[in-house]
C-alpha cells in the first residue's frame, strides 16, 4: 500500500492506492474527503454587521458562495448550530458554531464568494 497526496483543481486529496491480487493493477481505495490546497490569506473584508468582531471565529471550510444567513447578530447559538450556508459543487454546506456563545458579527452577505478559512462570522 502507498500513500499520496493529489491536488485537484486546487483541492488536495489524500489517496491510499494498492496492489490488487489477481492481475497487478493498482486499485484505488476512496478518496478522504478535500483538505483546502494552501492559498494566500484573503484580504479582510470590513464587518457588515454592527455588532463588533467577536473572539472565536466561524470559518468556511470550503470555497464557495454565501447561499443563506441563518443566524443573527446577537443571537445565542450553540456548538453545531448552523450560522452560515454556503454552496459549493452545487451542495449546501453548513457552516456551524464551533461552541456555544452569542454572534456578535456577520462578516458576508448572501451572494459573495467566499474561500475556505474565511471568516464568515465571529462570536462572544
Amino acid at each position: 500500500m502507498k500513500n499520496y497526496t493529489i491536488t485537484v483543481n486546487g483541492n488536495v486529496y489524500d489517496v491510499v492506492v494498492e496492489e490488487g491480487a489477481s492481475n497487478g493493477a493498482p486499485a484505488v481505495s476512496a478518496p478522504a474527503a478535500p483538505k483546502a490546497a494552501p492559498k494566500a490569506a484573503p484580504a479582510p473584508a470590513a464587518p457588515k454587521a454592527s455588532g463588533g468582531a467577536g473572539s472565536i471565529k466561524v470559518e468556511a471550510g470550503a470555497a464557495g458562495k454565501v447561499f443563506k444567513i441563518e443566524a443573527n447578530v446577537g443571537q445565542a447559538v450553540k456548538r453545531g448550530d448552523a450560522v452560515v450556508i454556503i454552496e459549493a459543487m452545487k451542495m449546501e454546506i453548513p457552516v456551524v458554531a464551533p461552541q456555544d456563545g452569542t454572534v456578535a458579527s456577520i462578516e458576508v452577505s448572501v451572494g459573495d464568494a467566499i474561500e475556505a478559512g474565511a471568516v464568515l462570522a465571529t462570536l462572544n
